[in-house]
């Protein structure tokens, strides 16, 4: 008991961390001095990683090698120090001997601080208690840390200081790494999946100037010497289309898109989508598409496809749930909307129901209310939502006999929407009555919605084949194949607010 009192009292007392800032700066006066700045050492001809040492001891024990990272923590024994070496693939020991090194070079050694980047050439060898080591046969100080590394009891914990100090976060907390190397793969999954199927990777303009494709408020800005409004995109569709109807049948884009919305564990102002278009196909054949796409990259990246997300097993290798939209808020809700004909019978149901709406809401948008309300958290399993009311769907195919439902799903994984797909309208005067719908809302005050995209009726007049189309949120589907608790944990460096 004694031992959690003096760790709990070591964690929450805070470093003075001055006066050892001082004493590096000295330091790095004192080797600058005597002509042995690091700083102007340029290279170092590292030829292995300390995951290649560990991982194939039997092949490289009795073997010298160069090493270079970062010292994380040291202990000195008189003659002889262990050293522990993180780099950028993992960590190793090193056992340095002053009768190996020499004692100028021991006693430089003894000055140095965690933090510090080094390199190292020594003997791969296995101690008496039988940890991989090197046994190091010269060293040199690559980089000095004038900062201290945030003490090992308190670590670094604050979310805000590692999402705001990301490469700090990455030096002491290593598991974090993890998560990004993950991200790297998953991308490259989807990309082999993908090009194995025909598919096509482009890049469309980040600024335009229209922003359309999407229901969101976009960011905006000023072209100089244009003199015109420009937008960053907030969606990768339009101009996707537009190469579908040029020819190209089989199309995708991995890019950035920027909504000017809120911030959550779910959404950051700019994020990763992946959108792609194939000719001749319709929705279901979207989703069949992302359903063994999500599969194969859960195999190639976890090696299974049953995974747990924050204590849930969520198992991809069933098929997917496929349920409408009215099905969903029957089956959870247990209100029949099948039975609601009129706006007035929509509005009476959803103040009986505490269900708050505006007053330009027509009766999809009440039942897409509905749905938000009652069904999205409970879809924990894949669930495919379709028949999406059309006011909510303005890119989308009107259903053959019911105009007023679309060919479009959702994806639902443990409460989350991860993708959106349509059978995408390819009709360009039913398309243009649509955007003039859009505009009319905006016009209203409605600034989520888009503007009237001449270039692309055009385009749409020259004629787009059957086509469907997906939008698949990749850093949701991260979080998901990371278990991942905020989105924050999926981004490098997420959108934070300036410090005062």
């Amino acid at each position: 008991m004694e031992n959690s009192n003096q760790m709990e009292h070591m964690e929450s007392t805070p470093v003075d961390t001055s006066s050892e800032i001082a004493v590096r700066r000295e330091k790095l006066a004192a080797l600058k001095a005597q002509g042995k700045d690091p700083y102007l050492i340029t290279t170092y001809d590292v030829t292995n990683h300390a995951v290649d040492v560990i991982d194939g001891f039997e092949e490289y024990e009795g073997k010298t090698v160069r090493l270079a990272g970062r010292i994380m923590a040291r202990r000195e024994m008189g003659k002889a120090s262990f050293l522990d070496l993180r780099d950028a693939s993992g960590r190793i020991q090193l056992y340095v001997k002053i009768n190996l090194i020499g004692e100028d070079a021991y006693e430089e050694m003894k000055k140095w601080d965690i933090g510090d980047i080094i390199g190292v050439e020594g003997e791969v060898f296995k101690t008496r208690r039988g940890e991989i080591s090197l046994k190091a046969a010269s060293m040199v100080l690559l980089t000095k840390s004038l900062l201290p590394l945030p003490e090992k009891f308190h670590g670094l914990k604050d979310t805000d200081m590692r999402y705001r100090q990301r490469y700090l976060d990455l030096i002491v907390n290593p598991e974090v790494k993890d998560t990004f190397i993950k991200r790297t793969l998953i991308l490259r999954a989807i990309r082999n999946c993908l090009d194995n199927q025909g598919f096509m990777e482009v890049e469309t303009p980040t600024l335009q100037t229209l922003a359309g494709g999407a229901a969101a408020k976009p960011f905006i800005t000023h072209h100089n010497a244009l003199d015109i409004t420009m937008y960053l995109r907030i969606s990768l569709e339009l101009y996707l289309k537009r190469l579908i109807v040029g020819g190209f049948d089989r199309v995708y884009e991995i890019g950035r898109v920027f909504r000017n919305e809120g911030i959550d564990v779910r959404h950051n102002p700019e994020f990763t989508l992946l959108e792609l278009y194939q000719a001749y196909t319709d929705f279901h054949g979207m989703m069949d598409l992302v359903e063994n796409l999500i599969r194969e990259v859960s195999q190639r990246v976890l090696g299974t496809t049953v995974i747990n997300y924050q204590g849930v097993e969520i198992d991809f290798s069933k098929p997917f749930e496929r349920l409408s939209m009215i099905e969903a808020v029957q089956k959870y809700a247990g209100i029949d909307f099948t039975q609601i004909h009129t706006l007035e019978q929509a509005r009476e149901l959803a103040k009986e129901h505490h269900i708050e709406y505006e007053e330009r809401h027509k009766k999809g948008d009440i039942l897409n209310l509905f749905f938000e309300e009652y069904c999205e958290e409970k879809l924990i399993q894949p669930t495919f939502i379709t028949g999406h009311p059309v006011e909510i769907s303005p890119l989308a195919k009107k259903q053959p006999g019911n105009e007023d439902y679309t060919e479009r799903f959702e994806l639902f994984i443990v409460g989350r929407e991860h993708a959106n797909a349509f059978s995408e309208l390819n009709d360009p005067i039913d398309q243009r009555a649509r955007f003039t719908e859009q505009a009319r809302l905006k016009a209203l005050g409605d600034e989520e919605a888009n503007d009237v995209d001449e270039d692309f009726l055009t385009a749409l007049e020259y004629g787009m084949p059957p086509t469907g189309g997906i939008g698949i949120g990749i850093d949701r589907l991260v979080m998901l194949l990371t278990d991942s608790a905020s989105i924050r944990d999926t981004l490098l460096f997420p959108t934070m607010k300036p410090r005062d």
